[in-house]
């Protein structure tokens, strides 16, 4: 494969995948979360210093999956034209905008760029063509630019037109990851393929089916695993336990046990909470009590892992060397349940500073890494949530493919 430190880009342009599905503001669509736009810098300044131009493309939500009353595409809240001002900030240049991502203008303002100067593209989703992964519009996409780059770890999981297929339109010389890209792979494949041990993987969230493929994966490469949040009462029942009304699926039992059973058979160890944070109801201003898993009230529900499971996870995860986690604890978004994502989190930043390797992914992990000021302290923070699930899942990204093909 290519390295983007390897390629010549003065006086050509480089057509770059980025993502720069950022939140914005419901009212002054202002960018509330910039981060996903300043982790393409490094990749979009290296070729303007190389004396190359960028023209940029990305999605923003799914327009054609809400379209207005009537139909027609909500322009105004879809479009990326929102992203210029931040994004000419952060590069210190005036970025300019193509009010289509293929066409005239766009072929235009792409041919006519110098040296040292941005292009951003229009939405790629204004087009069915994009999500289809149409041939078609992946040619006129490739129009735009000499070498392309994918730049975007977190759509890297789908076949879309400017993700996968526009890489068909160039040969391995002129095609390459960015530097965004290229981390999240390497640390990815690091541990997968080359934990140190003792590895343990922490898997939240509130659905078993969400996260069974990755935990079954896990099963063949992890030491330890750790289950919080919703999750972890479809085990909890599973074996018996009175859950109260906390989230469950019923029809994953089954599913639970198995699991259970063949880390039994692999001399892997599945850790579920002891104890949890009950609450009369799904509400901030709940009451609220700490027991054990065996004393749950029928209509209490657990929103968070209670001191005695939050001090097993955490000697557990001090005494790793590898850890991988995704999901949280409990609904660490309400106050009253963060204390055990807070635990946690702190106690992979205190590991990764006596010497582990740790990756933090998936949105919600990432939001409260951030959250508590962690985000420095971890190993690696991935920007791709459904992308880093499957690739722990053990699939391959077809946007990993396409810029690895021959």
């Amino acid at each position: 494969m290519n390295q983007i430190d390897h390629i010549q880009f003065a006086g050509k342009r480089a057509l770059i995948r980025v993502d720069f599905n950022v939140p914005l503001d419901k009212e002054t669509y202002e960018i509330t979360d910039d981060t996903r736009i300043r982790a393409a810098l490094p990749t979009i300044q290296k070729i303007l210093q190389d004396g190359g131009a960028v023209v940029l493309m990305s999605h923003l939500g799914r327009p054609l999956k809400k379209l207005n009353e009537d139909g027609s595409i909500n322009y105004e809240k879809f479009t990326l034209k929102h992203i210029v001002k931040r994004l000419s900030e952060l590069l210190n240049t005036n970025v300019l905008f193509a009010k289509d991502c293929i066409g005239d203008e766009a072929k235009s303002l792409s041919q006519s760029l110098q040296p040292g100067q941005v292009l951003l593209l229009e939405n790629t989703r204004f087009y069915k063509g994009e999500e289809k992964g149409d041939e078609e519009f992946a040619q006129s996409l490739s129009l735009l630019g000499d070498i392309y780059i994918n730049d975007a770890f977190g759509t890297a999981h789908r076949a879309h037109a400017s993700t996968t297929i526009v890489a068909n339109f160039f040969d391995v010389n002129h095609k390459a990851f960015g530097y965004l890209m290229n981390a999240e792979v390497a640390n990815a494949e690091k541990v997968i393929h080359q934990p140190e041990k003792p590895f343990t993987a922490i898997i939240g969230g509130a659905k078993v089916s969400d996260k069974i493929l990755i935990i079954e994966n896990l099963l063949e490469i992890a030491n330890n695993i750790i289950i919080g949040g919703g999750m972890s009462y479809t085990f909890l029942k599973a074996q018996g336990i009175k859950i109260g009304k906390s989230l469950c699926e019923e029809d994953k039992l089954d599913v639970a046990l198995n699991v259970l059973q063949k880390a039994k058979d692999k001399g892997v160890q599945i850790f579920i909470p002891v104890d949890h944070i009950i609450a009369d109801k799904f509400d901030p201003a709940a009451n609220t009590n700490s027991v054990s898993i065996h004393e749950t009230p029928e209509s209490w529900m657990g929103l968070d892992i209670g001191p005695q499971t939050i001090d097993l996870y955490s000697q557990i995860i001090f005494n790793s060397k590898t850890i991988l986690w995704n999901g949280p604890m409990g609904v660490f978004e309400m106050e009253a349940f963060q204390a055990g994502t807070k635990a946690i989190a702190y106690a992979v930043a205190k590991a990764t500073e006596n010497g582990a390797f740790s990756l933090v992914g998936g949105g919600d992990s990432v939001a409260a890494v951030n959250l508590f000021n962690l985000g420095d302290k971890v190993s690696f923070v991935s920007t791709g949530g459904g992308a880093m699930l499957e690739f722990f899942e053990g699939k391959t990204l077809p946007g990993v493919a396409a810029i690895l093909q021959q």
